[in-house]
């Protein structure tokens, strides 16, 4: 489990898999959230669960005393542990919502306030009370909201989704192609199969000329720099980028700059 941690000042948070489910609460600033289909904003004070076995993008914007979130990440086997423990039924959870705003309540921010005393210099809790604490904060979450249990409790893998309506909607996530895989409820040998059959091409190569065309249309029709837009689309380095740009189109991506 991730600890409640408090992070350094930042201006952009790597995109990521999110592999268990995650509460977090922003107790300074702004965080803007990307999952491929919605963007998401949550503020000083608020709170959210991010669900397991999503994408998503981060950018921050830091107020008069920076940025500060707390995270708390539920794994699989706490959770299973604590559903045998407390006898719960998992119910259907309705939204496919990769974020969920939780419920306010006064005994979340009196819990995150708590911590202090349970907490070293750098906001990790202590070891002897850490299961403790996060059962307490679960409990109180399942207390505010007992259909969140429909997102804690649920084990199951990605079921078999639309492949071509998940790749236009995800192909700026910098993730492997077992990755896309997994969330599209594949094998990584059927999900070769069924891409080729529906873009005609590797997904690898698919992937960069489809970020490339982004790419060029943002270059080219928005007037962005490439250095704004590059690891929005995936690229890992600048350098990468415009290697990749100039060997597909001719050109440095400089030079369809606008002037």
């Amino acid at each position: 489990m991730i600890n409640p941690a408090k992070l350094p000042e930042v201006e952009i948070l790597a995109e990521q898999f999110i592999p268990d489910n995650v509460l977090f609460y922003i107790n300074k600033g702004t965080m803007h959230c990307y999952d491929g289909n919605n963007t998401y904003t949550f503020k000083a004070g608020e709170y959210a669960i991010a669900r397991k076995n999503r994408l998503a993008r981060y950018t921050i914007e830091n107020n008069e005393d920076g940025f500060q979130p707390f995270i708390f990440c539920f794994d699989e086997p706490f959770l299973k542990n604590f559903q045998e423990k407390h006898k719960i039924i998992s119910p259907s959870f309705k939204s496919v919502s990769t974020f969920i705003k939780v419920k306010k309540t006064e005994r979340i921010p009196n819990f995150i306030n708590s911590l202090q005393s349970y907490s070293d210099h750098s906001g990790k809790i202590d070891t002897a009370f850490e299961d403790v604490k996060y059962e307490e904060l679960l409990i109180i979450l399942l207390q505010n909201e007992p259909e969140l249990a429909g997102i804690f409790f649920d084990f199951r893998i990605p079921e078999k989704i639309n492949l071509e309506k998940f790749m236009n909607h995800h192909f700026s996530f910098n993730v492997s192609i077992n990755r896309f895989a997994f969330l599209t409820g594949r094998s990584l040998s059927a999900f070769k199969r069924e891409f080729k059959t529906i873009f005609n091409e590797t997904p690898n190569r698919w992937l960069v000329q489809k970020r490339l065309q982004e790419a060029y249309f943002l270059i080219d029709k928005s007037n962005k720099k490439p250095s704004d837009i590059y690891l929005d689309l995936g690229f890992e380095s600048l350098s990468h980028f415009s290697f990749a740009f100039k060997r597909q189109y001719g050109v440095p991506p400089t030079q369809i700059i606008k002037s």
